[in-house]
């Protein structure tokens, strides 16, 4: 474990960043069996590494190890950071437009990492074929794709929580516009960032996100006080009214984490957390369990992925958020190495994550 407060720092930020490509990649063979027991009849009982895609499946023809094209993306976005050394909205879209949509066709079962989702398809199909500016380029997909690419962002600006909420605002609109999808990205996001920064998701982390509103650094709308007491006659709202209407989705992180650390609320085993919140693809089922598991495996990042992993449906969305969420609380320091190891390119992604690590100390 590093010693140092910015070896520390860094040491989180390089572990939510290959969290993230961890869980992507683990969950690439098992991707989307909504029958559980399809699942386990082709995995096992217990999935606890990384698995080829089936044939027919999506993915097929891909791996053990490789990335989903939402790892893609990730990778995408963080090198953009590294080289740029902040977002950077121009050079991101250009990387977009020259690097990547011409791997794409707009079809579902195309392109890098085997699978396109809706609003990278919907992204695709107005920037090339309508030949729209990116301005008009977002769609309305309800899913966690945004997400699992800004959370490079997040991690990058974790010490700057104002430009964190605007650069990651910016980032999600480019693809999905959607009001409340982009007020629980964002609210992910700065979730993330206050892990990186050392706090631990607790039952308290919701409190000190609504703190950041009141200082008008988090764009979300309150006029209430304290723990969400009334506001005082004549009590003026947060200095900046904010984007998002409501900060639920900030209050809803706190929840989960009270829920997994409960000794009266058990979800056992702990996959069955895709029971409870929901198998499918949006942010209202996934990031609900991403930080349920985050919260009870804060320490161990093998169960906490294999969990979300092992749940099926929507398992990669899971996985990807699960393991950044918990990548930063245990550091890289805390990841064991046979998921480096397995990881195509581990070694070279572990230094990128360096990379972009080794700037929040500067």
């Amino acid at each position: 474990m590093p010693n140092s407060t910015s070896a520390r720092l860094q040491d989180r930020a390089a572990g939510a960043l290959m969290g993230a490509f961890i869980g992507d990649a683990l969950a690439l063979g098992p991707h989307w069996y909504y029958d559980l027991d399809e699942l386990r009849a082709t995995y096992g009982d217990w999935i606890d590494g990384y698995t080829d895609p089936q044939p027919g499946r999506y993915h097929a023809g891909l791996k053990a190890g490789q990335p989903s094209q939402a790892g893609v993306l990730l990778e995408l976005t963080l090198r953009s950071l590294v080289e740029r050394g902040a977002y950077d909205e121009a050079d991101f879209c250009r990387r977009m437009d020259e690097d990547f949509f011409p791997l794409i066709d707009g079809t579902p079962m195309a392109g890098p990492g085997g699978y396109t989702s809706q609003s990278i398809r919907e992204a695709w199909r107005r920037r090339v074929v309508e030949g729209l500016p990116w301005s008009q380029a977002g769609g309305s997909a309800d899913t966690t794709e945004a997400a699992e690419r800004v959370l490079a962002i997040a991690v990058r600006h974790a010490l700057d929580p104002a430009a964190l909420a605007d650069a990651v605002t910016r980032n999600c609109v480019l693809t999905q516009t959607d009001g409340t999808v982009v007020a629980m990205t964002v609210a992910f996001g700065a979730v993330l960032g206050m892990l990186v920064e050392g706090h631990p998701l607790d039952e308290d982390i919701s409190a000190k996100l609504m703190l950041r509103v009141k200082r008008g650094e988090l764009p979300f709308h309150t006029v209430t006080r304290g723990k969400l007491e009334a506001p005082e006659p004549g009590a003026a709202e947060a200095p900046v009214a904010g984007r998002f209407p409501s900060p639920d989705a900030l209050l809803g992180p706190s929840c989960m984490a009270r829920a997994a650390l409960d000794p009266g609320i058990r979800i056992e085993p702990a996959w069955k957390v895709s029971l409870v919140y929901g198998m499918p693809c949006a942010v209202y089922h996934q990031f609900p369990a991403a930080y349920y598991l985050a919260a009870r495996f804060r320490d161990d990042f093998e169960a906490a992925v294999l969990h979300a992993v092992n749940g099926g449906g929507q398992n990669l969305a899971r996985a990807m958020l699960t393991g950044a969420l918990v990548g930063a609380q245990v550091g890289l320091s805390g990841i064991p190495a046979r998921f480096i190891n397995g990881l195509e390119g581990g070694p070279a992604r572990v230094e990128l994550a360096r990379q972009l690590a080794a700037q929040l100390a500067t």
